[in-house]
């Protein structure tokens, strides 16, 4: 059987996975919170909520507890993945320049089975939380999701070798990501209803395991052994690991490092308010008054779909007529019009409705994937993408922090505060696109970054 250079079933799988595990961790940490609380189970029913709505009611008051607990709870546990994946995002994903991508699609996907297996264990044997901090303690020295999607991406960029295929190509694995994790909403919520926690958590597991062997078995290396300069564990190739990101800025022109700053620093900060605030949505629909149950919320988020699929179109057809930055722009819009809408949303409906300006909000991240891509040259990819995933993972982290921080400390007097935060902080990213625009950055440019760069390389 012939290797395949097809990376995005694993996107597929991976990320299918993975956001099905995430809506099953986050109810199951509150549940456990609530019976340690109320010293009883959840139990949802279509006639009866779980949550009360009268806030001089005692139930009331013990559920917003519940929910600052769950929030905290869960904040400090992706705390506990910051500094190894940090270290291993950047190391893995640059490692593969010249020893190959497959070792960080590989060893995130085993740090992502030891996870779900912890919570399959935990829930069956009824132990303690507090035993999740060493299972993602040893995901982050096994590189993490933003290892993971950064070796997805250098992939990609390996096979791509025209700029202008990049736009459809970059969109293409994260339309992949998107779908993957719509249908993973909505079975998140039906399994939980029919197989409970215990059982819920083997199916991604099993998923994982498959990926694994997909990986080792089937999915072709994009760098020939025969291009390897120095072995990984010698002096030398743990230098050429570490400088690669260096290297990308040291020995670049000024213009470039410009346009890669300020596209490094628009698609950070965009990343930190757009996930960060949807993230909070599952929090934010099982509390009062939506006081959703686990296949709406499952139904949700598998609106996200819809969302990603629309805005892989809209880069299809944007990009014939607009320029990569104004279909930014307009992604960005479309994000602070939905988060701004759910900070609002007390029914179901409107609830649901939020994921409809929402639509375009995904365009902003492959495109400055793409425009990041563009700027650098053939052998900076890895560097370029383990820059982009060390950064990624630090911001992934703290977002999470951060925002439930400020949902548990807001949630008593307004649970929509956060939502509309981000929504006025994005003109932060949509200014730094703008600043690209007006220091005389234009498309055409992306050839004359690389040709001053190859001159560079030439002459010294």
């Amino acid at each position: 059987m012939g290797l395949l250079y097809l990376v995005e079933p694993v996107m597929a799988i991976y990320c299918f996975a993975s956001f099905v595990s995430y809506p099953l961790m986050q109810q199951y940490i509150y549940q456990r919170v609530w019976t340690e609380e109320f010293n009883s189970t959840i139990f949802y029913d279509d006639n009866i909520s779980h949550c009360g709505t009268n806030e001089s009611d005692t139930n009331y008051i013990h559920q917003k507890e519940v929910q600052q607990r769950a929030s905290i709870f869960y904040t400090t546990l992706d705390l506990s993945l910051v500094i190894p994946s940090l270290l291993m995002a950047l190391i893995l994903v640059s490692y593969g320049d010249h020893h190959g991508r497959k070792a960080s699609l590989l060893l995130p996907s085993i740090g992502a089975l030891l996870s779900i297996l912890s919570f399959f264990s935990i829930s069956f044997f009824e132990l303690p939380l507090e035993i999740l901090y060493i299972s993602n303690v040893i995901s982050g020295f096994l590189g993490g999701l933003a290892t993971f999607i950064g070796g997805c991406f250098s992939y990609i960029a390996d096979l791509t070798k025209e700029a202008q295929k990049k736009n459809i190509r970059i969109a293409r694995l994260d339309m992949v990501l998107g779908v993957s994790s719509g249908v993973a909403g909505i079975v998140s919520g039906y399994i939980i209803r029919e197989l409970g926690f215990k059982l819920s958590f083997a199916l991604p597991a099993f998923l994982h395991l498959l990926n694994i062997l997909y990986i080792l078995f089937i999915l072709e290396e994009t760098v020939k052994r025969t291009e390897f300069q120095e072995t990984v564990l010698s002096k030398e190739g743990f230098k050429e690991i570490f400088l690669g990101v260096f290297r990308l800025f040291k020995h670049a022109s000024s213009k470039k490092r410009v346009a890669i700053n300020l596209l490094l620093f628009a698609f950070m900060s965009y990343l930190f308010l757009y996930f960060g605030a949807t993230a909070l949505f599952t929090l934010y629909e099982l509390d009062s008054p939506l006081c959703w149950d686990p296949v709406l919320i499952g139904w949700g988020s598998a609106l996200s779909t819809f969302c990603f699929s629309a805005s892989f179109l809209g880069i299809v057809v944007f990009s014939r007529c607009l320029k990569d930055a104004y279909i930014v722009f307009i992604g960005i819009a479309s994000s602070m019009a939905g988060i701004a809408m759910a900070a609002f949303a007390t029914t179901t409906v409107v609830m649901m409705l939020v994921r409809l300006p929402l639509m375009f909000s995904a365009m902003p991240l492959p495109i400055l994937r793409s425009m990041m891509s563009k700027v650098v040259l053939e052998s900076e990819q890895g560097a370029l993408f383990a820059c982009i995933a060390c950064l990624e993972s630090l911001i992934g982290n703290l977002t999470f922090a951060v925002f439930n921080s400020i949902y548990g400390a807001t949630v008593h007097w307004f649970p929509g505060f956060c939502f509309l935060l981000a929504a006025a902080l994005s003109v932060i990213p949509f200014g730094a696109v703008w600043l690209l625009l007006c220091i005389g950055y234009e498309e055409r440019d992306h050839v004359l970054l690389i040709n001053e760069e190859s001159s560079s390389e030439v002459e010294s």
